[in-house]
C-alpha cells in the first residue's frame, strides 16, 4: 500500500502539488490523470523520492518514506516518459546494467535479464543497438529496464506516447499482466481510452489538487446530469466553438479530428439549436450520435479542458 498524506511541493511562487492525500492499495492499477501542468509529474517525483516534499509524507507498505529510502528503492520500479537507457548499448546490455544497479549478480542477474526481455517481447532482438529500434521497441525496452529487478511497485509515466497501435496494445497487455502478477502500478497517460480499459482506480488531478478519485463508475456518477452529442464531420473544416457554448444547456464543446463533441445538461432540449448552428456554419456531417457520460466527459466537466490540452 502507498499512503500519501497532505503532500505539498512548490517551486518558488508556483504551488505544483497542493496538500494531496491518496491511498493506493496493494495490487491496484491506479490511473493518475490530469492536463498538462496539473502537477502529476511533480507528485510522482515526490512519491519515488526524486523530489522532497515541502510538507506531508509518503509511506510504502509500512516503510517510512524518508528513513527507509534505501529499502524502498528495492521495491520501486520507474518507467519514465523519456527514454532512460543507452542508445549505443543493446537491449540485453541495457537491462543487465540497470538490473545490476539493484545488486543482482551471476545467475540471478542473467535470469532477471532474460525474464524482463521475454516479458516485453524483446528476447529475439536483444543484441541490436537500441538506436536501431522502432519507437515501440524503445518503449518496451524502457519498461524492461524498469522492471528487471522485479519490483513490487511500478510507476509508468506515459509509457505508450508516440507509438503505433500494435506496440501500444502489446504494452497495455504487458501492464495488465503485471497487475495480474500482483504488482501495484501507478499509470499516467494522455490517452483516456487506456485509463478506461486497464485502470481499476483513477484519480483526476488539476492545478495541484486531486479533484476526484474512484472507480470509473463512481466517477461517472458524479456527472449524471450530463450527456454528450457527437457530430462526425465528413471532411476537415474550421469550426467555431463559441456559438455552441452560448446555446442553453451546453457545458463544453470540443472539436478534434473530424469529431465535434458537445457536452450538455440532461433535461434541456437543445438539439434543434445545435443543428441550426451546424447549418449556419455549413458543417457537413457524416453521422450524429448521443451517449451517456464517459470518463472523457467526467474529465471535461471537472477540469474544463481535454486530457491532451
Amino acid at each position: 500500500m502507498i499512503q500519501i498524506q497532505n503532500v505539498t511541493r512548490s517551486f518558488g511562487s508556483t504551488l505544483a502539488v497542493n496538500n494531496v492525500s491518496l491511498v493506493i492499495k496493494k495490487g491496484d492499477l491506479f490511473g493518475l490523470l490530469g492536463p498538462n501542468g496539473a502537477g502529476k509529474s511533480t507528485l510522482i517525483n515526490v512519491i519515488i523520492g526524486l523530489l522532497k516534499a515541502d510538507s506531508g509524507e509518503v509511506s510504502f507498505s509500512g516503510f517510512d518514506g524518508i528513513v527507509d529510502r534505501r529499502e524502498i528503492k528495492k521495491i520501486l520500479g520507474l518507467v519514465p516518459q523519456d527514454y532512460a537507457f543507452y542508445l549505443n548499448y543493446s537491449a540485453e546490455e541495457n537491462v543487465r546494467f540497470f538490473a545490476g544497479l539493484y545488486g543482482l549478480r551471476g545467475k540471478a542477474l542473467t535470469k532477471a535479464v532474460g525474464k524482463a526481455l521475454d516479458f516485453t517481447g524483446l528476447g529475439r532482438d536483444n543484441k541490436k543497438p537500441a538506436r536501431t529500434y522502432s519507437g515501440g521497441m524503445k518503449r518496451r525496452l524502457n519498461i524492461a529496464c524498469g522492471i528487471a529487478h522485479d519490483p513490487e511497485i511500478i510507476v509508468l509515466d506515459e509509457p505508450t506516447v508516440g507509438i503505433d497501435p500494435q506496440s501500444r496494445n502489446h504494452i497495455l497487455r504487458s501492464v495488465e499482466n503485471l497487475k495480474h502478477q500482483g504488482r501495484t502500478i501507478i499509470y499516467t497517460t494522455h490517452y483516456m481510452e487506456e485509463a478506461e480499459n486497464i485502470c481499476s482506480e483513477i484519480a483526476i488531478m488539476d492545478k495541484g489538487k486531486i479533484i476526484a478519485q474512484g472507480t470509473q463508475e463512481q466517477l461517472k456518477q458524479m456527472i449524471q446530469d450530463s450527456f454528450r452529442i457527437i457530430f462526425y464531420l465528413k471532411r476537415p473544416q474550421a469550426v467555431d466553438l463559441e456559438p455552441f457554448l452560448k446555446i442553453p444547456g451546453v457545458k463544453y464543446a470540443e472539436y478534434r479530428e473530424l469529431v465535434l463533441t458537445i457536452t450538455s445538461e440532461v433535461g434541456i432540449s437543445n438539439l434543434n439549436h445545435l443543428t441550426e448552428e451546424i447549418n449556419r456554419q455549413q458543417i457537413i456531417l457524416a453521422n450524429i450520435k448521443s451517449d451517456s457520460p464517459s470518463l472523457e466527459t467526467v474529465f471535461l466537466t471537472l477540469t474544463g479542458r481535454s486530457l491532451r490540452d
